[in-house]
């Protein structure tokens, strides 16, 4: 047992030393402002970091635009096997840019939004891989929604989970429908009506994650699910996971 623990933090540590460099969507100078995800692959992990921090990793229409366009490279290679999510900064993502969702937008603007986020959640269940969620910090509204479309999630002891547009005269009713799959009727209906947050363990315990881990250990256990997932045959995982989403 010892050994085999030996060989998979081996395994996992190999790993981290080996990935390539993280890119984004697009090249860009010192000038220019950083992209919105960034991408890197190996051994067949993709792993997917929202990398707008300043902006609580908010879901604008352009970081889920670069999003989809990181989730849809190459989805049906054989070399891809499972993809991780994760984010920069304390906030894994605050959800929707508000400032994309004022009247001066207009109408269609919004239409476009809301129809780019779910086709965003709901690629993350239709792509032939498994989807990852590594989640440290707060995730709230479309964030935690995201979350909840996840096909596996790992959080920190710290991280936690809410629906606070009601507090601030917004009803969170297009991530509701993700969240009230993944958790209790009466659990997802008491964060959509009080906004009060859920912690990473009361999280676990209502199925919206799937693992707890401290903070230190976040990547390592996320790889080493990841590891198992692409230790198995990619066809049997990608029917299974069709199977099981309808």
């Amino acid at each position: 047992m010892a050994h085999s623990f030996l060989c998979r933090s081996v395994g996992v540590f190999q790993l981290l030393r080996t990935q390539t460099p993280l890119s984004g969507t697009r090249f860009y100078s010192h000038t220019e402002p950083e992209p919105l995800t960034l991408r890197q692959q190996n051994n067949g992990i993709r792993r997917i970091i929202l990398n707008n921090p300043k902006k609580r990793n908010a879901l604008s229409l352009s970081m889920l635009e670069s999003l989809r366009e990181n989730l849809l490279t190459d989805v049906d290679s054989d070399d891809l096997r499972v993809v991780i999510i994760s984010a920069r900064g304390p906030v894994f993502s605050s959800g929707h840019d508000l400032k994309e969702l004022t009247s001066a937008q207009g109408r269609e603007y919004h239409t476009r939004v809301f129809h780019t986020c779910s086709e965003v959640m709901n690629l993350i269940q239709d792509i032939p891989v498994p989807v990852i969620a590594m989640v440290n910090g707060v995730a709230t509204a479309a964030g935690c929604q995201l979350v909840a479309s996840c096909d596996v999630a790992v959080a920190t002891e710290q991280s936690t989970f809410a629906t606070p547009g009601v507090n601030v005269g917004l009803f969170c009713s297009t991530p509701a429908v993700a969240i009230g799959r993944a958790v209790p009727r009466k659990v997802a209906m008491e964060m959509l009506l009080t906004g009060s947050p859920l912690s990473a363990h009361n999280a676990l315990l209502h199925g919206l994650i799937s693992k707890v881990v401290p903070e230190d250990r976040l990547e390592e256990e996320t790889l080493l699910i990841a590891q198992r997932i692409c230790q198995a045959s990619r066809p049997v995982v990608a029917l299974g996971k069709a199977t099981f989403q309808r």
